[in-house]
């Protein structure tokens, strides 16, 4: 009885670690998540970890012991896995594999880390490979293209210069208008033989 007793404590204690994604779920799903954004048809979810950006039970990271996502970091694709071996361990929950530049090699790559996981997941990193690997093109092709520079406008500086410019003009018409009198004042012989003017 000693013997057995001890042996169910010990899977009772392994019963109590073990994550259990069903009850996680149940909270986030119908309680709180800090990563779920509601709209009026769709809820979808920020984790970075998110295979589809979508808020549901198969696409949840935190709901899933066993998950797996395709990342970009500066322009380099790493597929990250996690599995429920490493859950006590937060820091090295994550696995991190990088793939190749090539697109065929990379998806290679995804189905020999995969070889037993779920379906669903598989073709969801391999999506997510497809997408990223089309806006890092996207990406090197507008860094190659030649494009207008953009500079920045400062609205204060551009109202004072045109108020400067505003006044300088009216000034200058001021002046104008001044040397115009004065010279028909001269032709007209106002000011006599004070100015000897041709």
């Amino acid at each position: 009885r000693e013997g057995g007793g001890s042996k169910l404590g010990r899977r009772g204690g392994l019963f109590r670690k073990m994550q259990c994604d069903e009850v996680i779920w149940q909270v986030i799903n119908q309680q709180f998540c800090s990563f779920k954004a509601t709209t009026k048809t769709q809820n979808f979810c920020r984790n970075e970890h998110n295979v589809t950006g979508l808020c549901n039970r198969q696409s949840c990271p935190l709901a899933n012991s066993q998950y797996a996502t395709v990342k970009e970091e500066n322009g380099v694709l790493y597929l990250y896995m996690k599995t429920i071996e490493r859950a006590h361990s937060p820091s090295k929950l994550w696995e991190k594999v990088q793939l190749s530049k090539q697109y065929s090699k990379a998806l290679e790559q995804i189905d020999e880390n995969l070889k037993y996981w779920p379906n669903f997941l598989v073709h969801k990193c391999k999506q997510r490979a497809t997408k990223i690997t089309q806006y890092l093109i996207r990406m090197r092709k507008l860094s190659l293209a030649a494009r207008p520079k953009l500079v920045g406008v400062h609205k204060k500086v551009e109202k004072r210069e045109r108020n400067r410019e505003a006044k300088a003009l009216r000034a200058a018409n001021i002046d104008q208008a001044i040397e115009k009198e004065l010279l028909e004042r001269l032709r007209s012989g106002t000011y006599g033989d004070i100015y000897n003017f041709p």
